[in-house]
């Protein structure tokens, strides 16, 4: 099925004359027209055009050209695409709807009719039961289109409509982790990923004990102090492990791994980021970013945190500063947790202009977040080329999802930053964010790129190999030095190798086997291998429907 988003993405589409877009600018948005006009040169590699095509880049970037008329040769063509990972994931908000359903109805759960918000049983009254979703069509396209972006009509209030909708199908989500996962993995898997890193509230309950236990103090020492003493700290994260536990346990039994039957999720690498509620009060939040942090350097299947809610909410919004102060703060007591953070989606209208003003420059500059995740209001900060700069020197990459950043904030095509962050060099990553709530896939955002901003082949395939250099899985880049401002060229160990042509060498093997990150990439390329050559052989694109390279092994 076509997701409606894809549907509206063509007839939004613009003629293009792609071939004349200088690889590494695409599309000019009219914020990127200002930096043009109005700023310094963004980066040298803004100026440097395109890169040489390899003879199967060629093929698969005429066969691109060729099928963009075809709604069904392009989605299969962006199926089979390689898209490595997914680094800005909500698991809550990334299953399919039609399953959460399912689950309520399996839980016993009963559903607020006035609302359409599962609650816990006894139904009556206003409350029916969520099994009855199963046979009447009626109530069940009325659950779901509560629970997500379905028909929701382009004029209404998508931003709250979006946001809602996790309260309303919560009372599934946390007793479901397992089988969340389980249906978020297969939905990546059959996308042609291979890594999702997925954002959870470990010890949630927990954390909100302690957090109103200890109380809350200006002195951010005094505070982390407090929260560890007497193991109080190191008891929540023993909680969030035995969560994690029961989790994997439960996801491997539904996926069936292991088993003869196995499902595609199985094949995934995942790891958890932990999240923490910017709308809650200090305390809590600073609670939670600290069992995060200290998860994350006890506990290898957790690697970061990052802040969710509503940037604009009222307490997020009072908050900021502050927040900022706690991370950075903490990365001094936490210096192998890695921060990624929600920050700038925001945009005029929806925000007094005061807090356009900051918000990226502080995650960046304040909390030292490795990545940010949406980044929408980039242009109207007050230092913003200064900002951008920053994050290109960093290799700070913006996560982008492009669906989301639409239905929640009206903000597209022109209008989005995504051309004006790869003219200055700085790392971007396509992402998927709510896939669940938005009714979107991986697949989409991939096109929606090709077709809006005119990407053609090579430079797909360099966002979808940012997916996993910036990714935080642990070791060594298969990649030289700096990739996005000096293209993607093998390291020393693996210099000249050849990626599903012939085996690693010894001094390359050495490296895939020492390092998570590398293996992954080496991984990706040879999954780039099979999908140019399936092209090249077919000029179909896997006009069978088949994922060229998503078995693809080093």
């Amino acid at each position: 099925m076509i997701p409606q988003h894809r549907a509206d993405t063509r007839r939004r589409r613009k003629a293009l004359p792609r071939k004349a877009l200088p690889l590494t600018v695409g599309l000019l948005s009219l914020s990127a027209l200002a930096v043009q006009t109005a700023g310094p040169a963004a980066h040298p590699a803004a100026a440097a055009g395109p890169r040489p095509m390899t003879p199967a880049e060629a093929i698969t970037d005429a066969r691109l050209d060729a099928i963009r008329d075809d709604p069904g040769r392009m989605e299969r063509f962006f199926t089979a695409l390689p898209k490595g990972g997914d680094l800005h994931n909500h698991l809550s908000g990334a299953v399919t709807t039609e399953y959460l359903v399912e689950l309520a109805g399996q839980d016993g759960l009963c559903i607020d009719t006035s609302t359409m918000t599962a609650v816990p049983p006894p139904c009556g009254g206003n409350a029916r039961p969520a099994a009855d979703a199963r046979t009447d069509a009626e109530f069940h396209d009325q659950i779901v289109r509560a629970w997500s972006m379905e028909d929701f009509p382009p004029d209404g209030n998508g931003h709250d409509h979006f946001f809602d909708a996790f309260g309303k199908f919560g009372e599934v989500t946390w007793r479901n982790r397992g089988k969340l996962l389980a249906d978020v993995a297969d939905g990546a898997a059959k996308q042609n990923q291979t890594y999702l890193e997925t954002m959870v509230t470990p010890a949630s309950d927990g954390a909100k004990r302690l957090a109103e236990k200890v109380g809350w103090d200006d002195d951010l020492a005094e505070l982390h102090g407090k929260l560890a003493a007497g193991g109080k700290l190191d008891g929540l994260v023993a909680e969030a492990r035995r969560e994690a536990d029961d989790a994997d346990a439960e996801y491997r039994e539904a996926a069936h791994c292991g088993t003869s039957g196995a499902r595609p999720g199985c094949r995934m690498k995942v790891r958890w980021i932990s999240q923490a509620s910017r709308g809650s009060a200090p305390a809590r939040v600073f609670t939670q970013l600290a069992l995060g942090m200290r998860l994350a350097e006890r506990d290898g299947r957790f690697v970061a945190v990052n802040l969710v809610a509503p940037e604009d909410g009222e307490n997020a919004l009072a908050g900021y500063r502050l927040q900022m102060r706690m991370l950075k703060y903490l990365r001094g007591v936490y210096p192998k947790a890695h921060v990624t953070l929600h920050a700038g989606e925001l945009w005029p209208g929806l925000v007094k202009p005061e807090d356009l003003r900051f918000h990226i420059e502080e995650a960046v500059g304040v909390a030292g977040a490795e990545r940010i995740g949406h980044g929408v209001d980039l242009v109207h900060e007050d230092h913003w080329r200064r900002t951008a700069r920053t994050m290109a020197r960093r290799e700070v990459a913006v996560e982008v999802p492009f669906t989301s950043n639409a239905q929640i904030l009206g903000v597209k095509g022109d209008d989005h930053p995504f051309g004006t962050y790869r003219d200055f060099g700085v790392p971007v990553v396509l992402s998927t964010d709510d896939p669940g709530i938005s009714r979107t896939d991986i697949g989409n955002e991939y096109e929606y790129a090709a077709e809006t901003y005119g990407l053609s082949y090579p430079e797909l395939k360099d966002l979808s190999r940012a997916s996993l250099e910036y990714s935080f899985l642990p070791g060594r880049s298969l990649w030289r030095g700096n990739p996005t401002r000096e293209g993607y060229a093998l390291a020393g160990p693996c210099a000249g190798e050849l990626p599903g042509v012939t085996a690693p060498g010894g001094r390359c093997r050495a490296l895939l086997d020492s390092s998570e990150k590398a293996e992954s990439q080496w991984r990706q390329e040879v999954a780039f291998h099979r999908f140019e050559t399936t092209v090249g052989a077919s000029g179909s694109g896997s006009e069978s429907g088949s994922v060229p390279g998503s078995e693809s092994g080093v």
